[in-house]
């Protein structure tokens, strides 16, 4: 009998998520699509065609945001009617257990958090690097600098290290524009300053164009072209550029070796592979907090409030992982930590209360 209740019990749970996620799914396209719509009159390049396939391509990156919501609402629709509809109380009538039939629910959100980073995320990264190319194409994305201090890049080279400061980057950060770079030897020290109407990177180098040259013992010169040397490759510095959500899972260990070998801060991509590696824990977190809000019998009443409290619950919970994520992204918390720790605590709290509420 409980193995039987534990494969309905799973079935409903998957069905439900699979229609709330595909609901959530079609409105962030709709929205997506009609901001692209709006955004054509300055697109002259585009067809309708074109930004719907960027919009679709896109919408897998942004639903993968949502997917602890989408597990927290669909834990506490299909909980709340299997209650509506008695079957839980005649289960609990049976002997089975709480813990027997949130079993069926714990391993199934498990299990889709680990199908969601093994393969989802690196479909999604994929698709939303491709959206970003072609929306590249089309003139719609420059990387621009967002404050007064620009876009900077660090490198080491054969020649020592440099620091690139542009004030606007395209073609995913290989090319730049309004170009600073500060030059350094091995031990350190100051060499020269080069500031370049262009940069463009090629294999081995950046081709600095219209450059003027100053350094500490010579007078200031020009230089129709000046090649500062580089190990870093076109991926690498579209992915320095790039979210850390469009770099796949699968990529992330060898883009950090990668970066920190080029002298490049990789602490995004650590923290990006830290969660993801958490994201199945978050989601069966979710489960556990959607249980504590669902299993009220509803002649008791009170239902209203019950899922506004789970849901509050939900959002309080999605805030810290999102706090604790600016967090290490700013270097105060370790990846670990700060990936690791909302899931870990949103467990415990959902098992306390659930043990609370149900065992006394």
């Amino acid at each position: 009998m409980v193995r039987t209740l534990s494969l309905y019990l799973a079935w409903r749970f998957l069905a439900t998520v699979l229609a709330v996620f595909g609901s959530i799914f079609a409105l962030i396209f709709i929205i997506d699509f009609v901001e692209m719509m709006r955004r054509a009159a300055d697109l002259p390049r585009s067809t309708t065609l074109q930004l719907a396939a960027i919009s679709f391509m896109r919408t897998p990156s942004i639903a993968e945001k949502v997917l602890p919501f989408v597990m927290l609402i669909a834990a506490m629709i299909a909980l709340i009617n299997l209650t509506r509809r008695l079957e839980l109380v005649v289960a609990r009538a049976a002997g089975v257990s709480v813990w027997q039939f949130l079993v069926p629910l714990a391993i199934p959100g498990l299990l889709i958090g680990i199908f969601a980073t093994a393969v989802y995320n690196p479909v999604s990264a994929q698709l939303k690097l491709r959206a970003d190319r072609m929306e590249t194409k089309l003139g719609a994305r420059v990387l621009r600098a967002k404050t007064d201090e620009g876009i900077w890049l660090r490198q080491r080279s054969i020649d020592g290290q440099s620091v690139l400061r542009a004030e606007t980057a395209s073609d995913g950060g290989t090319s730049l524009s309004g170009v600073t770079a500060f030059i350094y030897d091995h031990d350190g020290r100051f060499v020269e300053r080069v500031e370049a109407a262009r940069g463009f990177l090629t294999p081995g180098s950046w081709q600095l164009t219209d450059a003027r040259v100053s350094s500490l013992d010579d007078k200031p010169r020009q230089a129709e072209t000046y090649n500062l040397a580089t190990n870093l490759t076109a991926e690498q510095v579209t992915q320095t550029f790039a979210a850390p959500d469009t770099v796949p899972f699968w990529r992330l260990l060898r883009l950090v070796a990668r970066s920190e070998a080029a002298g490049i801060d990789a602490t995004r991509y650590k923290l990006r592979f830290q969660e993801l590696i958490a994201r199945p824990l978050l989601l069966m977190a979710m489960v556990f907090i959607a249980a504590s809000f669902s299993l009220r019998f509803f002649r008791f009443g009170g239902i209203a409030r019950m899922v506004s409290g789970g849901v509050i619950s939900g959002f309080v919970l999605y805030v810290a992982t999102k706090l604790a994520s600016d967090l290490g992204g700013a270097g105060l918390l370790s990846a670990s930590v700060a990936a690791w720790s909302p899931a870990v605590i949103g467990s415990m709290l959902g098992v306390l209360v659930l043990l609370h509420l149900e065992d006394g």
